[in-house]
């Protein structure tokens, strides 16, 4: 059976068009410690960290995404899903000992240029594993973009993947016309403000630049929570993970069995992880670790490409298939939906979710969250509690989210 035909059956489609002018792409890629890089557009290192003025526009955001293959334009593709299933994953996290589903919630994916065959893709993922049907709005508030094959892998990976943990979630897909971080604080407001969701996913990042602290205001909203990728090149800092209003998820190999009981979790070489230049230390973080400022990341996730996630995808280079995903990026989506779980349970959105999590740390730690102690980003290794690789430390979501639902 074709995936078209599969369409229908399983999940709904709203696209939301503006008539808004398209800019074309800066050029670039993303560089990473291991496997190949999935492409994307724009500089993200320490190359923006000399822009002074509240230059946007001029600082482009990346992807910190990887999959399995030896050349960066031709990952290894599978005709079956290769990797670890969302069963495995749920039960690895704890995930399968939660009752809801997110049901009630919009968690919005926000990424540049987006993917033409979201829906579609969706539908294959969610067939071939078993997922409810969805609601899948897609939005183009500054214009449709040209299509990016690494982006629209990034967004496949963020909407399978959210849906997979919080399956009875809406899922807005925000898209911005161009990398540049003047569009995606654009298309982060639209979901905020327009959309209205509540937990917002960014799996992309910038190197710091001098003007970050006055864009921070973009996710300093009451009820809303902002989830980041930190990196995947090794210890550095990315905006706007680094903000103290987002939530930072670093990276992990997690190894498990067939039915997803965890055998080890160690730190993954590329999680992006270390100390901010320009952000003050958050109070939330007293106690925890003992720079002057703002560390990342604040958790962390499975992100090695070779302990990796499954995305079918049906426009990367004319090819479809599977393709097996790893990254930060992977983690900032789950996150998102595990805070979906919360706030559907809640009734209420959680404020200031980020202060809220090291705080139920502080109460409970070693109940709410697996610490990972081996391994290290290159410039920092995990140690027993907070550190500049994995932060907290994974998800223990059985303990974690009811913990999140009575602050």
């Amino acid at each position: 059976m074709s995936p078209k035909l599969l369409l229908p059956s399983v999940l709904t489609l709203a696209i939301h068009f503006s008539l808004l002018p398209v800019s074309v792409r800066a050029d670039g890629t993303s560089p990473g410690a291991s496997a190949n890089a999935a492409g994307g557009t724009g500089p993200g290192n320490s190359e923006n960290a000399g822009i002074g003025a509240d230059e946007t526009a001029g600082i482009h955001a990346r992807p910190p995404l990887w999959t399995l293959g030896s050349v960066r334009a031709n990952p290894l593709w599978a005709t079956s899903p290769a990797g670890y299933s969302p069963a495995q994953i749920r039960h690895a996290y704890g995930f399968d000992q939660i009752t809801g589903n997110g049901a009630g919630q919009t968690i919005a994916i926000v990424d540049a240029y987006g993917s033409p065959t979201l829906a579609n893709d969706l539908a294959v993922f969610c067939n071939t594993f078993g997922l409810p049907q969805t609601t899948l709005n897609i939005y183009y508030p500054q214009g449709a973009p040209p299509a990016d094959n690494g982006w629209a892998l990034e967004t496949s990976l963020d909407v399978q993947w959210a849906h997979a943990i919080a399956p009875g979630a809406k899922i807005a897909v925000v898209v911005a016309k161009s990398s540049s971080l003047s569009d995606l604080l654009g298309a982060v407001d639209y979901a905020v403000n327009t959309v209205g969701a509540k937990q917002v996913s960014m799996s992309w990042g910038a190197g710091e630049f001098r003007s970050e602290t006055r864009n921070d205001s973009h996710f300093n909203k009451t009820g809303v929570a902002f989830f980041a990728s930190s990196g995947d090149n090794g210890s550095g800092v990315l905006w706007p993970g680094v903000s103290p209003y987002v939530v930072s998820v670093g990276g992990t190999t997690l190894n498990i069995d067939s039915t997803g009981t965890v055998i080890s979790e160690t730190a993954w070489s590329g999680s992006g992880g270390g100390v901010s230049i320009y952000e003050s230390k958050p109070s939330y973080q007293n106690g925890w670790q003992s720079a002057s400022k703002r560390t990342v990341p604040d958790v962390s996730y499975n992100a090695d490409p070779n302990t990796g996630f499954p995305v079918y995808t049906s426009n990367y280079n004319g090819s479809a298939g599977w393709i097996t995903v790893g990254g930060t990026s992977a983690g900032a989506p789950q996150w998102a939906a595990q805070q979906a779980l919360v706030n559907a349970s809640r009734g209420t959105s959680l404020s200031n979710v980020v202060a809220a999590i090291y705080s139920v740390a502080g109460a409970a730690y070693a109940a709410d969250f697996f610490d990972i102690t081996s391994g290290s980003n290159g410039g920092y290794s995990a140690k027993t509690g907070y550190d500049y690789v994995t932060g907290l430390g994974s998800t223990n979501s059985q303990n974690l989210i009811p913990a999140l639902i009575k602050k």
